[in-house]
């Protein structure tokens, strides 16, 4: 069963480094899924595109930044970009605090979940997988999410349960709550290049924490969507009637999930408005 503390309660995990491809050191908990987040944000996937689509001195907001690799990739583009980045696990915010000031100085850590409104919330911690950790945490569905991502990486079942024994053992934590629209007035962000999402399973909460005069000042949105419930229509749903245009795509070793990428972008760039790879093709239009 959970054990229930707040989040300064909670035994600090082990902090380790972990090089990146390209030499590169950063703080983490998890060296291994350091490097699968690394391999994700700079790969052929939408936070790619998202990157790619970035101007000299754009904003960014990144949410759900756990030890800050996203927005170590974005400022890679070397735009000498404005980063906020939301984390609200004080273990994995620790290296997400060294990190930016490692190699994104300019970056500004904020120990916090973001959602719908400001407060404070239960939140389960995954110390041996803390990327998976969320407001909304499933053990059943992590395990099963992972069983399928290793099973299409080529392991063998006892390899698999192997792997995902303990891996998603939770521990309840409370974390101060705050909006995306808060977070622009609190750090006085006039515009957002772009708002990342990767919450596990908050999503919606993040977008319907984005006050109505705000959206217009968000130039584009990338989010990593847990498809349980519709929400994959009900968050195209939301980003079309703010006047987004989107693209879906599901990674091919998530084939078989619920897990989506979305890309939202206003309508007045030129490229191709809709790419979908799954059988959720009517989502996205």
């Amino acid at each position: 069963m959970s054990e229930e503390r707040t989040a300064h309660d909670v035994p600090g995990a082990t902090r380790r480094e972990v090089s990146l491809p390209d030499g590169r050191r950063v703080s983490c908990t998890s060296p291994a899924e350091a490097l699968l987040i690394w391999r994700e944000a700079t790969g052929d996937g939408l936070y790619g595109l998202a990157a790619r689509r970035l101007r000299p001195h754009d904003t960014v907001l990144d949410i759900g930044a756990n030890i800050g690799l996203v927005s170590i990739a974005f400022a890679d583009t070397g735009h000498a970009l404005r980063i906020v980045s939301a984390e609200p696990v004080p273990d994995v915010f620790a290296c997400l605090r060294d990190n930016l000031s490692r190699h994104v100085p300019g970056a500004t850590p904020v120990c916090t979940a973001v959602g719908a409104v400001p407060g404070a919330q239960d939140f389960t911690y995954y110390p041996a997988a803390p990327g998976n950790s969320g407001l909304y945490a499933d053990r059943a569905a992590d395990d099963a999410l992972t069983r399928t991502f290793l099973r299409h990486g080529g392991l063998d079942e006892e390899s698999v349960d192997m792997m995902i024994d303990g891996l998603h053992e939770g521990r309840t934590i409370q974390v101060p709550v705050t909006t995306v629209s808060d977070l622009m007035r609190e750090h006085d962000l006039r515009s957002v290049a772009l708002l990342k999402v990767d919450v596990e399973r908050a999503e919606l909460d993040v977008l319907r924490g984005v006050d109505t005069a705000d959206w217009p000042r968000v130039g584009a949105v990338v989010a990593e969507v847990h498809d349980e419930g519709d929400r994959l229509a009900q968050l195209s749903e939301l980003l079309r009637d703010v006047g987004f245009s989107l693209r879906v795509r599901q990674d091919p070793a998530l084939r078989g999930t619920e897990m989506y990428e979305v890309y939202a972008y206003r309508a007045e760039h030129t490229w191709r408005p809709v790419v979908t790879y799954d059988a959720h093709e009517e989502a996205g239009r």
